[in-house]
């Protein structure tokens, strides 16, 4: 369970990388040699936690930590960044980055999703200007996801950053208080891509994987489908705890988490053990569900910060998996 002292813990670990601006992995097609740029003169929000889409998650979880433990020992300095770093000449920044020439494809989906989530929890403090001043920023998003999801022809469907599903989930849940066009959008795609599946053979996981593309599927059709979800999961998954699906129960092993790409898989056990608990109410035996949910918890949680590899992100999906819905 998620604690104040907990909290804490993960808020002084993100806090200690959300700014850091070194190592940093940019995402960016050079154009000439004038968009060669240091990371905060290029992001100057999100240039810290290795690379874009960590730093906006990371933010995503020190504010909904703020908002859920205020009186924790990290609130004052979490809030106290925001106002420096979530102002409009900031904000402007990052929204002029979009306009840069082959900049469409930037941090699709995941980076998407993920800064349409943090806008999502902004929203929910509005004693505070932070996310109007966002609003710039997530509103291109949106209609990124816009212009982008009617002409997807197939999900993609990986344990990675282009995951089609994982990405959606977030943006779903942003855009149904926030842009109804999108959220049936959303709605109508999930529907045409995944409404049809059936007994699932997952091959999971990949190498390199910190998402499960099939658990995560259903994840995102619980959200879309509403009372229509358990009949579909019930046909998706009809033996969830048999031979088929073993694989999405076993946690993962990692074998060098100073490797950035293979500590994923500890990215992986987190984001299992969300949609584990996410789902469990609707499936046969929710015990069994939560069980295997708390044995990926942990396999995982001791080493949020064993290597930076893992330490720059890793928290914001324990925050995920111990949050659930």
């Amino acid at each position: 369970m998620l604690d104040a002292a907990t909290a804490d813990r993960f808020a002084t670990l993100t806090l200690g990388h959300l700014t850091r601006e070194w190592p940093y992995r940019l995402d960016q097609v050079l154009n000439g040699p004038a968009d060669l740029a240091l990371p905060s003169a290029l992001h100057p929000i999100f240039h810290g936690s290795f690379d874009w889409h960590s730093c906006v998650h990371g933010w995503w979880q020190v504010m909904r930590l703020a908002r859920l433990f205020p009186a924790m020992g990290q609130t004052a300095a979490i809030e106290a960044l925001a106002d420096r770093m979530l102002v409009p000449e900031r904000v402007a920044g990052e929204v002029a980055y979009l306009d840069r020439p082959m900049s469409a494809g930037f941090e699709r989906p995941y980076g998407w999703g993920w800064l349409l989530a943090l806008h999502g929890e902004l929203a929910l403090r509005p004693d505070k200007p932070w996310a109007a001043t966002l609003e710039p920023l997530a509103r291109a998003f949106a209609a990124r996801f816009a212009a982008y999801l009617p002409k997807l022809a197939y999900p993609v469907r990986s344990g990675k950053h282009d995951c089609t599903a994982f990405a959606l989930i977030h943006a779903l849940r942003w855009a149904r208080t926030h842009d109804a066009a999108l959220a049936k959008l959303i709605e109508e795609r999930s529907r045409a891509w995944f409404g049809a599946d059936r007994d699932a053979r997952p091959w999971e996981p990949s190498g390199e994987d910190f998402v499960s593309a099939t658990l995560c599927e259903a994840v995102l059709m619980q959200a879309v489908l509403g009372p229509e979800f358990r009949p579909w999961l019930g046909a998706f998954l009809p033996d969830p705890y048999g031979a088929p699906t073993a694989c999405l129960r076993t946690p993962a092993t990692v074998t060098d988490r100073s490797d950035g790409r293979l500590a994923h898989l500890d990215g992986l056990n987190l984001a299992r053990a969300w949609c584990w608990r996410a789902l469990a109410d609707d499936l046969p035996d929710p015990a069994a569900a939560r069980a295997i949910a708390d044995a990926h918890l942990q396999a995982a949680l001791p080493h949020l910060a064993d290597d930076y590899m893992g330490e720059h992100w890793l928290a914001t999906f324990a925050l995920l998996a111990l949050t659930g819905r």
